[in-house]
């Protein structure tokens, strides 16, 4: 049996997953690691940290699965590929020659240049964006982050414009370092993480050069950019022992979910529900302009023409806080001791007796892109208890998914049938029960619900012959459980109305003038 050893490099933790040649999980391991919270609106990583721990379960992995195969030698164990796969846009900037970052990341949930963001809108600079990246203009993507860096890390731009500092989201790094960082290591990413930047043009598949000059961003800086299934290059020896282990597979969390949950048809959707939520759509081999203030998005490229098409692109909708709501519930408000508990205990109650929490803690995603929005928490009586606000909580993130499926279904004309669903809080079933009620269809949950590292293993494994296409992939999808929407649609449409009354209460109210 070959396994293809997954890398899945999150917002909070990185893990790393073996899976074998059917797609079963074969061993596990995960780390967290620092938040870091400057100044109010900021979120840093520490990108040396983030390294540190992906090379360390990897190893663990690896060592798991050793001993998991009747105490073989790890060298033993025969690792055909590694994946990659990523938090997005978060924006990681580095010395060539050391290796050492030049400053924290600065990660995607950071909303520091909203203010550069509303400037350039003001230039009018908004519609050029969208024709040619297909993303809104927002402090979510990497470019203002990366100008941000430039221009206030002393030495950065001079150093960046002469070749001597290289900029890349998550995977970028990684396949840096696990290819011999200073040592000669790929400087590279693929299109469904260069789509996130503000810098890739969609239909080119290139960086483009008038968003460059836009950003004040040197190509010398940019990596290659270069299919999601297909070897870039191998590891470098020691990093995970001394036999080259190529690299294989590439894709952006939400876009190897998607990979994973074998959307291959256009009109296939999954959410993801993780620190963020974020649904995808598949449209096929041609990017699909929102009406709806949705993004387009590059899925997948693979170095044929398989899965119908070359590339593939989706529609996107974002939701920042999801996961990371009930993390708030845990730690900020420290309402439950574990994030489990948050079922129970907004089980028991039969509604969120008219309380409705918007957590906009950074900003709105789609379809509102409101970076000034803060959370809000609306309908309070002397009546709530926890209990009330721990379901408003989980409502809150069904409902913010269910804004992205209606506008979703707007975009695409397509009458959407069913919702496949993934990430650690799929495994939720009064969160899944609510998303079926809110958004009107069935739920559907895979029995391998984590299916952003084995989409990023699909992809290795497909550049490396472990599967032939996209059909044997298929085939191993299996259903765990079904959710059928139980709530009357009038009903439905009233919850949603009331949600967006309190969406609009959130809306505006962060100012620079006020700390």
């Amino acid at each position: 049996m070959r396994y293809l050893l997954a890398l899945d490099q999150g917002t909070t933790s990185s893990r790393a997953i073996a899976f074998d040649e059917r797609g079963r999980v074969a061993a596990v391991a995960q780390r967290e690691f620092t938040q870091h919270f400057p100044q109010p609106g900021w979120v840093e990583h520490d990108a040396a940290e983030i390294w540190a721990t992906q090379w360390a379960v990897a190893r663990e992995c690896m060592q798991k699965l050793a001993a998991a195969q009747a105490g073989q030698a790890q060298s033993a164990i025969e690792i055909v590929a590694i994946g990659i796969t990523n938090q997005r846009e978060t924006t990681v900037l580095w010395d060539r020659a050391t290796g050492e970052p030049v400053a924290r990341a600065i990660v995607w949930q950071d909303r520091r240049t909203t203010a550069r963001c509303e400037a350039l809108r003001h230039q009018g600079k908004a519609g050029l964006i969208q024709r040619k990246t297909g993303l809104v203009l927002d402090a979510y993507f990497s470019a203002t982050k990366l100008e941000w860096l430039l221009d206030q890390t002393p030495g950065a731009r001079a150093r960046a414009e002469a070749g001597e500092l290289a900029f890349g989201t998550v995977d970028s790094w990684l396949i840096w370092n696990l290819t011999g960082g200073p040592c000669g290591g790929v400087h590279a990413t693929d299109p469904s993480n260069a789509s996130r930047t503000l810098l890739m043009n969609l239909h080119t598949l290139d960086w483009d050069d008038e968003l460059l000059r836009l950003f004040h961003i040197p190509r010398a800086v940019l990596p290659r950019i270069v299919p999601s299934s297909g070897v870039l290059g191998e590891t470098a020896p020691g990093v995970l022992g001394e036999a080259p282990i190529p690299i294989a597979g590439v894709a952006g969390d939400q876009q190897a979910a998607t990979f994973g949950q074998a959307c291959f048809a256009p009109g296939m959707a999954k959410n993801t529900y993780g620190t963020g939520c974020f649904m995808l759509m598949n449209t096929g081999s041609v990017p699909v302009a929102s009406r709806n203030r949705l993004l387009t998005t590059v899925g997948w490229q693979g170095p044929t023409a398989e899965w119908g098409a070359r590339t593939a692109y989706c529609l996107e909708g974002s939701v920042f806080m999801a996961g990371a709501t009930v993390q708030w519930l845990r730690d900020g408000l420290q309402m439950i001791r574990s994030a489990p508990e948050v079922e129970a205990l907004a089980a028991s109650v039969e509604n969120s007796g008219d309380v409705f929490l918007v957590p906009a803690f950074a900003g709105l995603g789609a379809p509102d892109w409101d970076g000034r929005a803060r959370g809000t928490l609306v309908g309070l009586t002397r009546g709530t208890t926890r209990a009330h606000i721990a379901r408003a909580a989980l409502e809150a993130i069904a409902l913010q998914s269910a804004d992205l499926f209606g506008a979703m279904s707007r975009d695409s004309g397509i009458a959407l049938t069913e919702l496949r669903v993934d990430g650690g809080a799929s495994r939720n079933d009064l969160l899944m029960q609510l998303q079926a009620d809110l958004a009107g269809v069935p739920v559907v949950r895979p029995r391998v619900t984590e299916t952003t590292a084995l989409g990023a293993a699909y992809l290795a494994g497909l550049a490396t012959g472990v599967w032939a296409g996209g059909a044997d992939i298929a085939e191993q999808w299996a259903m765990d459980r079904r959710f059928e929407p139980r709530l009357p649609e009038p009903a439905r449409r009233q919850r949603i109305a009331r949600w967006r009354e309190a969406v609009d209460r959130a809306r505006g109210w962060a100012r620079d003038d006020v700390a």
